[in-house]
């Protein structure tokens, strides 16, 4: 059964058995409590690490391994990456979007 949550940063999230994406090899990922550099560092993912995405928006511009993309990762509540440092196979969304 599906559950919705408020997080800390104010989005509605569908708590769901999320499929987990590898962050790029040899990268320490700065986790975010928004969508752009500008929000503070909560944390930083160790080598290796990944990642269920609970649901994705638009924010600031990012370059990384997996080329220049808008798209934040939601991967905890109050939790963002740059979907420019996360393997899903797309370009695109692959997650719902955060409400």
């Amino acid at each position: 059964m599906d559950t919705d949550e408020k997080n800390t940063a104010g989005d509605t999230v569908t708590a769901l058995s999320a499929k987990r994406y590898a962050v790029a090899p040899g990268y320490r990922v700065n986790v975010r409590s928004g969508p752009s550099t500008q929000y503070p560092v909560v944390r930083v993912l160790p080598l290796d690490a990944t990642v269920a995405i609970h649901c994705q928006k638009n924010g600031e511009w990012i370059s990384g391994p997996y080329g220049t993309t808008r798209i934040w990762d939601n991967i905890a509540p109050g939790e963002y990456i740059s979907d420019a440092y996360v393997r899903t196979g797309s370009d695109g969304f692959v997650a719902p979007r955060c409400a």
